[in-house]
């Protein structure tokens, strides 16, 4: 028997603004700085680190070690490939 198993991506399904503000929303309520870093690269991932890099500035290498589990991010890099993916964080009360 010839058993094939493949390892799951998120940003293959991660096709739409709302679906992506979905799994972000989803996250954020676990509350686990590791998931959200991972969810952030899956999305940047489906909308292509390339175009992220041109958007940010960022070099797209960097890009893909910053959402690594265990590292530690500026605040201004996630904001910056926030914004460019369209994403809006809000605080409610």
């Amino acid at each position: 028997m010839n058993d094939k198993s493949t390892t799951f991506d998120a940003a293959k399904y991660l096709d739409s603004q709302e679906v992506m503000a979905e799994y972000l929303s989803q996250i954020l309520e676990d509350g686990d700085t590791d998931e959200l870093l991972s969810a952030i690269g899956d999305i940047a991932k489906a909308k292509g680190m390339s175009q992220i890099s041109k958007d940010t500035g960022l070099g797209r290498e960097s890009l893909y070690k910053t959402f690594n589990i265990g590292v530690k991010p500026r605040f201004d890099t996630i904001v910056k490939v926030l914004d460019s993916l369209g994403i809006k964080l809000q605080a409610i009360a």
